[in-house]
């Protein structure tokens, strides 16, 4: 018998069984079968069966590696992004362990994945995300995409020079809301999480996310994370989470990344006390930033007008700093930028001016109270 096949037996012997097996149990399993086998051989089936039945499978090392990023199995290949890079890994899972991994991951949640409901979202209990197409949606078969997070932090120093690192503490320290722009990948919740370690003790801080992926060291910090529809109740998006906090006094609300018309809630919150506060936008320079964040309200509350929309962005959003991904994959802080006043807007249709890197001139608008 092959160890494919040992492992595929003693997977159903395991799985069938309601008390369980232990590891020495399994490896006397595995001697019975092939006494011959050797003591590596043995260990190494008793680990990929305990895998299979309460992990990732033969994900699990992937998972236990710091430098990757991103795990993306495509209907059976398995990629990674590592250090910013794609690379095939030479592992080939079939479709049954691509379900079983999604099960054993969802089915705790009350997540229903399967032809009827072909999409799905989950956490990870290390945080990572887990997304899941089966068909008929994916036509070559199920595809997993696990986005790994806390594997590795930066520093501010390391995607930007010292005047940069020096504008960005003093920008947290005087309270100033701060939107970190970028495309996917280019790490803006990770940039989040070191720009809210710049924040000082003895503050609250309230996070708001789709998925829970900030990992704020304060004493004081309240997660909320929404929450799809599923058989135990309906689902809870960001803008009710955004106005809920607004009822847990914070100091500071960190949503994770504005997207919906969650954002009108969330200006509206910045301009009522809240100074201070981060959050994550998609786009491909500031200007784009601000743009997104304008069709966003506009969409959120179409009666309002334009002007009145940009006013509120200009008397709310103090700095947007801006992410990209270079060739080799590390990632850098590309630009800084503050709104451009309503009054002042070409006909460029510029919304951002660029900002001095320089610890002398700071941004050029009044500092919010201090610390």
């Amino acid at each position: 018998m092959t160890c494919p096949q040992l492992i595929d037996e003693l997977h159903r012997l395991v799985a069938g069984s309601p008390e369980g097996y232990a590891a020495a149990d399994l490896a006397e399993e595995v001697r019975c079968r092939d006494p011959l086998l050797p003591a590596a051989s043995v260990a190494r089936i008793v680990e990929a069966v305990t895998a299979r039945v309460g992990g990732l499978g033969s994900l699990e090392p992937l998972l236990a590696d710091p430098e990757i990023d991103e795990i993306m199995v495509n209907a059976g290949p398995v990629w990674v992004e590592r250090k910013g890079q794609l690379q095939a890994t030479g592992l080939r899972l079939t479709t049954a362990e691509i379900e079983g991994v999604a099960e054993r991951i969802l089915s705790p949640l009350g997540v229903v994945v399967d032809r009827a409901h072909p999409l799905a979202d989950a956490r990870l209990p290390d945080g990572s995300r887990l997304n899941v197409v089966l068909p008929p949606l994916a036509i070559d078969g199920p595809h997993l995409t696990i986005r790994r997070f806390g594997a590795r932090a930066i520093d501010l120093g390391d995607i930007t020079g010292p005047e940069g690192v020096d504008l960005l503490e003093r920008a947290v320290a005087e309270r100033r809301n701060i939107v970190v722009s970028g495309g996917t990948g280019t790490g803006k919740t990770t940039v989040l999480n070191a720009l809210a370690g710049r924040i000082g003790v003895g503050e609250r801080l309230v996070t708001v996310e789709d998925t829970a992926e900030l990992r704020l060291r304060h004493d004081h910090v309240v997660r909320l994370e929404s929450r799809a529809p599923t058989a135990d109740g309906p689902g809870i998006d960001l803008r009710v989470l955004v106005r809920n906090a607004l009822r847990m006094r914070p100091d500071r609300i960190i949503v994770g990344e504005v997207r919906g018309s969650e954002v009108l809630d969330m200006l509206q919150a910045l301009n009522t006390g809240h100074e201070g506060s981060l959050t994550t936008v998609h786009s491909n320079s500031p200007d784009d930033a601000i743009r997104r964040l304008e069709m966003l309200a506009l969409v959120a509350a179409p009666e309002l007008p334009l002007v009145a929309v940009r006013e509120l962005l200009h008397s709310t959003i103090d700095l947007v700093v801006h992410l990209v991904r270079r060739i080799d994959g590390s990632r850098l802080i590309a630009a800084m930028a503050e709104p451009v006043a309503v009054e002042r807007l070409g006909d460029d249709g510029a919304r951002m001016t660029p900002v001095a890197v320089d610890p002398t001139i700071g941004l050029s608008r009044p500092a919010r109270r201090e610390l």
